[in-house]
């Protein structure tokens, strides 16, 4: 959210200071699975809406952002298939289906949701998963986490108006001023506060109740597996199995609200890996390249947090979003800096920081 919120400020001339208290987009962004799902398509909503517009918005933000860079942001769409093991699930699946065809489409595309009686893939997804078919929608897609954040980052150091600070992070306010972990101060006009699960306790300190949100551990793998990347994404009971370029597959991920070790895979990572190979024929043998793990910010509201805090209107927030950052941050940076220039922004009411706030409040 942070890079994106640095480059469209740069596309508008404005000069800003992007400070990271690591390097850019190397903690949660930094991931593996990549995976871009829309929302159910029933009981239509706001927050829903909101994020169908982003996901069908994404593909021209990664067509501009990748010629204005020449970096690869491993972006698709693919699709999903989600097995159905059992009866009752194909009949909401068909209402599903129902659903997309009257709440999926803009200008003249319609995206579906699909019912199948077997998958169309069944050296990728085992046709015993889905007893009862399989659902594929084509609304899903990916995104190489780590190719996106380069292409983020490529833009804001091809432009003039950023200037960028790493491994030095903001550590609280003082009025108008950003005290670094050095100690060194920043004189700001605006701060948006777009840091993860570290935006929270730095909100905090303006004078939020302790509960405006919370890391959750994710683990996932990465395998090695010359698969045909036009393959759609699997999904199944939390699990995420992604095609990617270069002849890997991403795995994950697991949520993990109680942890003792936030960056060390352990067991949890070796069940997903299993169930993997269980769901597809085409990992059986598959080599695991890499294990990870990271933090993730999940907002008391869960919603993405976003706005001017009330208290501090020249603080904005961008955070949260548990799970979706990747499919919305670039319509969530708009709206932050539309709140920067005065503008109304145009997000579901949930997402707005007082919104989340009050929640916070309510629960002391």
């Amino acid at each position: 959210m942070g890079l994106w919120a640095a480059v469209k400020a740069q596309r508008l001339g404005m000069r800003t200071i992007l400070i990271d208290s690591g390097g850019l987009g190397q903690g949660a962004s930094y991931g593996l699975v990549g995976a871009l799902m829309a929302h159910l398509p029933d009981k239509w909503s706001d927050k829903k809406q909101f994020q169908f517009d982003a996901l069908v918005a994404l593909e021209d933000e990664v067509a501009r952002l990748e010629s204005e860079t020449g970096v690869s942001c491993g972006y698709r769409r693919c699709g999903r298939l989600i097995p159905l093991p059992k009866p009752h699930l194909a009949d909401i699946a068909r209402r599903h289906s129902l659903d997309a065809e009257t709440r999926w489409l803009t200008g003249d595309r319609q995206f579906h949701w699909h019912v199948l009686d077997k998958t169309p893939h069944p050296e990728w997804l085992n046709a015993s998963i889905g007893e009862a078919g399989v659902a594929h929608d084509t609304l899903a897609g990916r995104a190489s986490p780590r190719r996106f954040g380069a292409a983020l980052v490529a833009a804001l150091k091809q432009g003039h108006h950023v200037r960028i600070i790493e491994n030095n992070g903001v550590v609280r306010f003082d009025g108008r001023e950003a005290i670094l972990a050095d100690g060194s101060r920043i004189a700001f006009g605006h701060a948006i506060v777009a840091n993860g699960y570290e935006a929270f306790p730095l909100l905090e300190t303006l004078g939020a109740p302790r509960l405006l949100g919370m890391p959750v551990k994710g683990q996932s793998a990465l395998l090695k597996a010359h698969v045909d990347t036009s393959l759609p994404v699997i999904f199944l009971k939390g699990l995420y199995v992604v095609p990617h370029e270069g002849g890997t597959v991403a795995i994950g991920s697991t949520s993990e609200e109680e942890f003792d070790e936030p960056f060390s895979t352990d067991d949890k990572l070796d069940a997903l890996i299993a169930r993997a190979r269980e769901i597809s024929p085409m990992l059986a043998d598959a080599p695991v390249v890499e294990r990870w793990a990271g933090l993730r910010p999940k907002a008391i509201d869960r919603d993405p947090m976003i706005g001017r805090h009330p208290d501090h209107p020249h603080i904005l927030a961008l955070a949260g979003g548990f799970k979706v950052s990747f499919g919305v941050a670039h319509k969530l940076a708009d709206a932050a800096l539309d709140a920067l220039a005065g503008r109304p922004m145009a997000v579901p009411p949930s997402f707005l920081l007082e919104n989340h706030l009050t929640v916070a409040r309510a629960a002391v």
